[in-house]
């Protein structure tokens, strides 16, 4: 992989919208035929980043190159190679998904019989083939975002960006739209990837940033990044009343690494989790609090996310 020529090199992006800092310097190369993901909480700057790969906004200083291409210098270029597949469905709900296709088909400069042989291979490809002549307004929608990832494929470019496709749809839906991302990997096709599923990012990703307020905080392979970790798990405990001081007790603990409490659930990343189980329960016995529900993972890119930010991947 190593050996991959670059498809998009960032370096130094920042944009700032007055006093807010929505993308704080960040730095990072996908290569070509890659799956690189970013992964962060709703605020974490993805959105921007993609706007900004995409030339839909400036940035505020630093560039960034895509199969060569400047987003300062040669924005017409960079959307000449790239399909973007945003977070707002955009579609003509009246049409057909087929009258979709040719008619963006169409505005990509495509006719004729290439462009019907192109229509057929994205219906194939995100599996509408047998609903294509169904008015778009009547989709799920989950359908409709598999028909807004066609509409991005029609032009067959090298890189594809997706922001956040598989929020708030069916799991069927979810299952095909992983299962098309995997199939344009296997087709050489550079992807993108914006998400806060830390799921999705582990099924798919071949690299991944994970960013928070704008910034990157960690970038690399699954394993590399839970191997800053170490060997802690994840301890989810949620207790019979608010905790108050027993918290502060649990952080004093020579095997515990950090404790957060989000939503009345209690987080603590741990090592050797069946030791330090006991001591748990016993401390929160003498305060009269009881341990109802209790949960034990092995780390994992939330674990990550905790370590790298005391806070939850989730919130």
């Amino acid at each position: 992989m190593s050996n991959h020529p670059t498809a998009i090199h960032v370096q130094d992006l920042r944009k700032s919208y007055g006093n807010l800092a929505a993308v704080q310097g960040l730095t990072f190369s996908v290569r070509q035929g890659e799956i690189f993901s970013l992964l962060g909480p709703n605020g974490a700057g993805k959105s921007t980043t993609i706007a900004i790969l995409s030339c839909l906004v400036p940035p505020t200083a630093g560039d960034a190159t895509l199969m060569g291409h400047s987003i300062r210098s040669r924005p017409g270029a960079v959307k000449q190679v790239i399909g973007v597949v945003p977070q707002e469905i955009a579609l003509y709900e009246d049409l057909s998904a087929r009258q979709n296709l040719l008619f963006w088909g169409r505005m990509y400069g495509l006719k004729g019989d290439p462009l019907r042989r192109r229509v057929d291979e994205v219906l194939e490809l995100v599996a509408l083939g047998e609903r294509q002549n169904d008015r778009a307004g009547q989709y799920s929608g989950g359908m409709q975002r598999r028909l807004n990832i066609a509409i991005a494929l029609l032009h067959e470019p090298q890189i594809v960006i997706l922001d956040e496709p598989t929020v708030g749809i069916d799991p069927q839906s979810r299952r095909r739209i992983l299962d098309s991302i995997q199939e344009l990997k296997r087709c050489g096709v550079t992807i993108l990837y914006t998400t806060h599923y830390m799921e999705e990012a582990q099924e798919l990703s071949d690299r991944i940033a994970i960013l928070d307020h704008g910034r990157m905080i960690a970038q690399g392979t699954h394993a590399e990044l839970v191997g800053m970790v170490g060997e802690l798990s994840r301890i989810r405990l949620t207790l019979s009343r608010k905790p108050s001081g027993l918290l502060d007790l649990w952080r004093m603990l020579a095997s515990v690494h950090s404790v957060s409490e989000e939503n009345g659930t209690v987080s603590l990343l741990v090592r050797d989790s069946a030791r330090v189980l006991p001591t748990l329960f016993e401390s929160a016995a003498r305060e009269t609090i009881q341990i109802t529900a209790m949960e034990v993972q092995e780390p994992d890119l939330e674990a990550v996310f905790l370590h790298l930010t005391g806070k939850a991947l989730r919130d």
